[in-house]
């Protein structure tokens, strides 16, 4: 059974950071491309970040230079630091592991996250 448990989520004020966790199990992780997106109310999901098994990242240019992806093989844990955080981004948050190979998508249950001005 396929588990991704997202945490580290919460409240902060705007120009804050925070650091979301993302903790998988009963998958290859080591070999699962990971990512993380967002949705905000009223508006679809989007892509955040993601970091492929060998650790290669990738992020949507709104993110890039304030958002950071992580990855850690022998913890099977996912991480995303995000820095200098606006009211835009306020958002669930959520994790995410495939792999075009073994034919998988998964998803967390989401986190919120919520920026105050």
């Amino acid at each position: 059974q396929v588990q991704l448990v997202e945490s580290g989520g919460g409240l902060v004020q705007s120009g804050g950071s925070l650091r979301l966790s993302c903790a998988a199990s009963g998958l290859r992780f080591s070999i699962s491309d990971m990512g993380w997106y967002r949705q905000a109310p009223g508006k679809q999901r989007e892509l955040v970040a993601t970091i492929t098994g060998g650790g290669t990242p990738h992020y949507a240019d709104s993110m890039k230079g304030r958002f950071t992806i992580s990855r850690d093989n022998a913890k099977n844990t996912v991480y995303l630091q995000m820095n200098s955080l606006k009211p835009e981004d306020t958002a669930v948050y959520y994790c995410n592991a495939k792999s075009s190979f073994f034919r998988y998508n998964y998803w967390g249950q989401g986190t919120q996250v919520t920026v105050s001005s």
